[in-house]
C-alpha cells in the first residue's frame, strides 16, 4: 500500500513562544512507518526537560539518539492507552535514559506513574494535563499542553476520524461523548496531533474536527450504527503488542 511508502522520520520541527514570557517550546513530530503512528517529542527548550509521547519499539534507537543529539533530558515516556498495532518504546527509552514510564491508571498496566483526570506531567516551565477520553480503550488519555494551544489525542479523535471500538473493551457511545466532552470544548484553535493518519495528514484543529469530522458530526446514535457496522480487521499485532503494552516497560524483559 501506499501509506507504507511515507518516510520513516517526519522531522516536523517546531519551536513555539507560548502561555507566558520567556517560554520557549520545542516539538518534533516522529513517524513510524509500518503502524502509521505519530510520536511526539517535546521539550522546554530553555531547561531541557522533555517528554515523549506514543514511543514506538523499533524506532526507539531514533528517538533515543535525536534527544542525545539535541541535549535534552527526557522526564517520561507516556502511552496515551494501550496500543494494539505495535509495542511501546517507553520500555528501551526508560533503560536507555532513566525516564519513567507512564500510562492511565484506567488501563489496567503497569508503569512508573499512571495518570487520572486532571493530573499533570511537568517539563521544564511546560505541563500537560491529562484528560481521560475513554471509548478507543478504557484507557485513553488526550494530552492537552497547560495554554490549551495543543492536544496529543492518542485515538481517541483522529484528523477526519476516530479510533476504532469493537475491541479492547472499545464503547462507541462512550467514545462519541468523550470527544464532544473533553476535547471538543477545548478552543477552536487548539492544535489537535493525532497517535496515527493514514492519509498523510499531520495536523488539524479542535475547530475544523468539529466541523468537519465526518464521524463525530453524527448524532451520538448514528455514530455508534455507523461503529458498529465498519466490519474492520483484527490488528495483526495485537497478540503481541497488548500484553507487552500493559506491562509498558516496567519488567526488563518487555522493551
Amino acid at each position: 500500500m501506499w501509506l507504507r511508502r511515507v518516510p520513516a522520520a517526519i522531522a516536523a520541527a517546531r519551536s513555539y513562544a507560548t502561555g507566558g514570557e520567556g517560554r520557549q517550546l520545542l516539538l518534533r513530530q516522529l513517524f513510524e512507518a509500518a503502524s502509521c503512528t505519530y510520536t511526539y517529542l517535546l521539550a522546554d527548550a530553555r531547561s531541557g526537560d522533555a517528554v515523549i509521547i506514543d514511543p514506538v519499539l523499533e524506532a526507539a534507537p531514533r528517538d533515543e539518539r535525536l534527544l542525545r543529539e539535541l541535549g535534552l533530558r527526557l522526564r517520561y515516556a507516556v502511552n496515551t492507552h494501550c496500543h494494539a498495532d505495535h509495542v511501546t518504546g517507553s520500555g528501551v527509552l526508560r533503560r536507555g535514559l532513566g525516564c519513567r514510564s507512564v500510562i492511565s491508571r484506567a488501563s489496567g498496566a503497569r508503569a512508573d506513574l499512571l495518570l487520572a483526570e486532571g493530573d499533570e506531567l511537568r517539563f521544564g516551565a511546560f505541563a500537560l494535563r491529562a484528560r481521560a477520553s475513554p471509548g478507543h480503550t478504557p484507557g485513553c488519555l488526550t494530552l492537552v499542553l497547560d495554554d490549551e494551544s495543543m492536544a496529543f489525542t492518542g485515538d481517541a479523535l483522529l484528523i477526519r476520524g476516530c479510533g476504532r471500538t469493537d475491541f479492547q473493551g472499545g464503547c462507541a457511545r462512550t467514545l462519541y461523548h468523550s470527544v464532544h466532552e473533553k476535547i471538543f470544548t477545548l478552543p477552536d484553535s487548539c492544535l489537535v496531533y493525532p497517535a496515527h493518519d493514514y492519509t498523510g495528514q499531520t495536523v488539524s484543529t479542535v475547530g475544523e474536527e468539529r466541523r468537519l469530522n465526518p464521524r463525530l458530526t453524527l448524532s451520538p446514535d448514528a455514530f455508534v450504527r455507523l461503529m458498529e457496522g465498519l466490519g474492520l480487521p483484527r490488528p495483526h499485532m495485537m497478540d503481541i503488542a497488548v500484553p507487552a503494552n500493559l506491562r509498558c516497560g516496567i519488567q526488563d524483559d518487555v522493551d
